[in-house]
């Protein structure tokens, strides 16, 4: 499905909760050269299709698959404090918004609230969005957090509290996500589910709404601008 379903075209939601990495930042390539630096640092090579297995995870998951790789799992604890130092560096280097992202955004924050479920620490999750930004068109951000007791993707958690936190029931809520990691945690939070990016192979990609290539696919766009009319498609 590369385009927006009419399931999702007719339907009337009332908030939007988005992902942070690889949905409204580029940031995928700085975690994958952060696990590269963090394996190197130790001596050590990532796997062949390491990069796949990790898209989506907490980097605490992260840090204990990359030494479990390497059969090394005495390693996770250093391994994942230094995946996140690394990433920390790179994304303060160099923060880049994913296509589309601002201008949907800011689009869409006009209309509906906002909020972001992240697996990543809040201060990346905040440092990335006011660096490019964007923070202030969200009500609220949502990360894991153990004192909370909200779990990381695939756990529902996030979703699940950020579209609490929106005021809306959560099958009111579109989620958008760049992974299946993420759309699973939507789905599971009883979301509906608007993937973007590339699209991944096998069946996983059909457990979305809809996906489309980017955020500044027209059709989407045209969606987000109808929003805002008695005829678009916020029907009862």
């Amino acid at each position: 499905m590369t385009t927006l379903d009419h399931a999702l075209l007719d339907w009337s939601l009332e908030a939007v909760v988005f992902d942070c990495d690889g949905t409204l930042m580029d940031s995928e390539r700085h975690w994958q050269e952060a696990r590269n630096r963090a394996f190197r640092e130790h001596g050590l090579q990532p796997p062949p299709g390491f990069a796949e297995q990790a898209l989506g995870l907490h980097y605490e998951d992260c840090g204990r698959l990359m030494a479990q790789a390497v059969h090394k799992p005495d390693l996770a604890e250093d391994l994942t404090a230094a995946l996140l130092d690394h990433f920390l560096a790179l994304v303060t280097e160099e923060p880049v918004t994913m296509p589309g992202a601002a201008r949907l955004v800011r689009l869409l924050s006009d209309r509906l609230p906002l909020a972001v479920a992240s697996n990543c620490p809040r201060v990346v999750v905040e440092g990335s969005l006011e660096r490019a930004g964007l923070l202030a068109n969200f009500q609220h951000l949502v990360v894991p957090d153990t004192g909370d007791r909200v779990r990381p993707k695939p756990h529902p958690d996030v979703y699940a509290v950020a579209a609490r936190l929106c005021g809306v029931p959560p099958r009111r809520a579109l989620a958008v996500e760049d992974s299946l990691t993420g759309v699973d945690a939507a789905r599971r939070a009883s979301l509906r589910v608007l993937g973007v990016g590339p699209r991944p192979q096998g069946d996983g990609a059909t457990l979305a709404d809809g996906w489309l290539p980017s955020l500044d696919a027209p059709e989407l766009l045209a969606w987000a601008h109808a929003l805002d009319s008695p005829q678009g498609p916020r029907t009862p």
